[in-house]
């Protein structure tokens, strides 16, 4: 049934799990002790239940199937391995350092996304 889907459909499908996985990394802030798989699919739920244009271009019918559950936990654990394997840029490890030096923080960061939401918390922190 996914196959059957436009690849418009399945790029939207595609965006909000990327979207919806980094908004939960950034909701438990990035805390490996608070990760859960089963959080982050409710998560992901809710979100493209709320936000993504696809649901309610895709019927009831494909929604409801085994094989589309599949391919989406399938997606979303490509999504994750994706996120997690990104190194950070040059710039960003260049702009997080400046900013931990200035700030006298430690942070640690493991890939780009994770980078991304340090420098972001480093710059509301005040100097």
């Amino acid at each position: 049934m996914y196959k059957e889907l436009s690849s418009g459909i399945k790029s939207s499908i595609t965006r909000s799990i990327n979207t919806s996985v980094e908004l939960y990394f950034a909701e438990i802030e990035w805390d490996e002790e608070r990760f859960s798989m089963e959080d982050l699919v409710a998560f992901w739920q809710s979100y493209f239940q709320q936000n993504a244009a696809w649901y309610d271009k895709v019927s009831e019918d494909v929604r409801a199937s085994q094989e589309f559950h599949e391919v989406l936990a399938e997606k979303i654990n490509e999504s994750l391995a994706k996120m997690l394997e990104e190194q950070p840029t040059a710039e960003q490890v260049a702009t997080i350092d400046a900013l931990q030096k200035e700030r006298g923080t430690n942070f640690t960061y493991g890939c780009k996304a994770e980078a991304t939401f340090v420098e972001q918390q480093l710059k509301n922190m005040q100097a």
